[in-house]
This record gives C-alpha cells, sequence and structure tokens, in this order.
C-alpha cells in the first residue's frame, strides 16, 4: 500500500466510496485485493478517529435514531462459537442518528441489537450534543432505558410506533418484500416533543443510503463483510465521505458544512490525508 501514489489511492477509495466490492475494486483499479483492504483499514481507522474528534459540541435540535442490520461471515443461524469468536459472525447492527435539519450523521455504533448497545449509542450521542435536543427513535424498546440513562430529563424525547400488516411468506412476489404499513402511533416518553416533528422519514431514508453506497449491506449476495473489523472500517469510511464531501441534494452543501463542522466540500485526497495526520500508517 506505501507505494501507492495519491492518485491510485483516490481511485481505489472511490470506487469503495460508489458500492463497488474489494474485487470489482481490484478489476476497475488494478490494485492488489489485499492492498485495497489495508488501505480500507487503515482509511477507515482514520476517518473513525477524526470524526470521533470533530463531531463535538453539536447544536442539533433534532435527531433521529434507528438501526440497519447486516451480518459477517455468516448470518446469525449459521454461525458457530469458534467464529463468533475469530471473526464476530453472526447479525451485526449499526445504531445511528441524523439531525434532520443539518442532515449531519453526528455518531454510530456497530454491535448487537441489544440493551448494553443502545446505552452505548446514546451515551455517544449524548456526549456530541451541546443542547437540548428533540430525539425521535421506533418502538424498540432498549431506547427507553438508555436515553433515560444517557440523557435524563434534559431531552423531548418520542416514539413512533410502525404498525405493520401480515406478509405472506409463500408467495414468491412477497418473500422479500416488507410487510405493509397499516399506520404509525407516536407515543411522547420524557420532555414535550413538538408532534410535528416526531418522525425517522429522514433516518429511514439514510438507511437507504447507506444500503446503496456500502455494498457489505447488499442482501441476498456474498458481498457481505467476512470480519468485523473491516465492517466496521467500510462505516466509517461510508459517513466520512457522507458527512464532509457527499453534496446534499436538499442542502447543496455538505452536511458538515451545514452544521457548522466544516467550512468546504472535501475531496478524497483530503481524506487519504488522514492517514498522515491521525498516525494510522
Amino acid at each position: 500500500m506505501n507505494k501507492l501514489n495519491i492518485e491510485k489511492r483516490a481511485m481505489v477509495i472511490r470506487c469503495l466510496m460508489e458500492g463497488n466490492s474489494l474485487r470489482a475494486t481490484t478489476r476497475l483499479t488494478g490494485v492488489h485485493r489485499t492492498t485495497c483492504m489495508r488501505l480500507l483499514e487503515s482509511l477507515g481507522k482514520a476517518c473513525s478517529i477524526y470524526q470521533d474528534k470533530a463531531l463535538r459540541d453539536l447544536t442539533c435540535k433534532r435527531c433521529e435514531a434507528d438501526e440497519v442490520w447486516s451480518f459477517c461471515y455468516s448470518k446469525q443461524k449459521n454461525a458457530t462459537d469458534e467464529t463468533k469468536e475469530l471473526w464476530g459472525a453472526g447479525d451485526v447492527w449499526t445504531w445511528f442518528a441524523i439531525d434532520p435539519d443539518t442532515k449531519l450523521v453526528p455518531c454510530w455504533f456497530v454491535g448487537p441489537r441489544d440493551a448494553l448497545s443502545a446505552y452505548r449509542f446514546m451515551h455517544d450521542l449524548a456526549e456530541r450534543l451541546a443542547t437540548r435536543v428533540q430525539l425521535t427513535t421506533d418502538g424498540h424498546k432498549p431506547y427507553l432505558q438508555a436515553v433515560e440513562d444517557a440523557f435524563g430529563s434534559e431531552i423531548d424525547y418520542a416514539q413512533l410506533v410502525k404498525i405493520y400488516g401480515s406478509t405472506d411468506t409463500k408467495s414468491p412476489e412477497k418473500r422479500y418484500s416488507p410487510a405493509q404499513c397499516m399506520g404509525a402511533r407516536a407515543g411522547v416518553i420524557t420532555g414535550e416533543p413538538v408532534v410535528k416533528h416526531v418522525s425517522t422519514s429522514i433516518v429511514e431514508r439514510q438507511n437507504l443510503t447507506l444500503r446503496m453506497s456500502n455494498r457489505r449491506f447488499t442482501r441476498l449476495t456474498n458481498g457481505f463483510s467476512k470480519k468485523l473489523a473491516n465492517h466496521e472500517h467500510s462505516i466509517a469510511l461510508h459517513f466520512m465521505r457522507y458527512n464532509f464531501c457527499r453534496i446534499h441534494n436538499s442542502l447543496r452543501i455538505t452536511p458538515a458544512m451545514e452544521a457548522g463542522v466544516s467550512d468546504h466540500v472535501w475531496d478524497v485526497s483530503e481524506i487519504i490525508e488522514l492517514l498522515n495526520k491521525e498516525g494510522s500508517q
């Protein structure tokens, strides 16, 4: 990897950012797959470290939070104790929040869909906010205790519980389609959230952005992550590109610029320079 010039590195990273797999990136760039993977590992660490430092004291007024499913090495039902220990095999959930106004993703957490993950995720979010915020999540029960532990009474929190109809899994047309949403029920948990802002539409749209931009989240393919660490590096790179490089269609600037975290649109070469700044190489 050290022998690659900046142009070649940028080519590899652009391919990975646009949803190409490691093997597709190898075919497109001519760079060996192992080299591409090492570059992803080093740069993913650097992106995670930089965003952890930069995304602090945020003045978000609203936040939406959700979890998106994926798996590493194998699905949970096929994972053995040995593969779980060596590779982190099984179901993996990416917890993340988004500011509906600036479209910034201030933090994320990769782990199981349990109470401990909710606790860590919410405490991380609380430490990054400088002001009282209105938060909306779905009806996942671990959020209740996690939000109370992280924010106490200093939050306006509501849950949006969606009601789904039954799905005929025997039908080929409906087997891979989501169940029909019959309605939604908003429930106030803490504080005085504004009812018209009780929504998870923006964070659910970000779920689609993540799946479209990251090959490791594509269902029914062999593009899934084989190691949990590489999965985390890929997610860090995705959110680095989303927050700092990609001009949002509705904002006409990047989310980081809208949130006051950055003063310009980042280029891929600037992200690669983080390897030296963060001491990851």
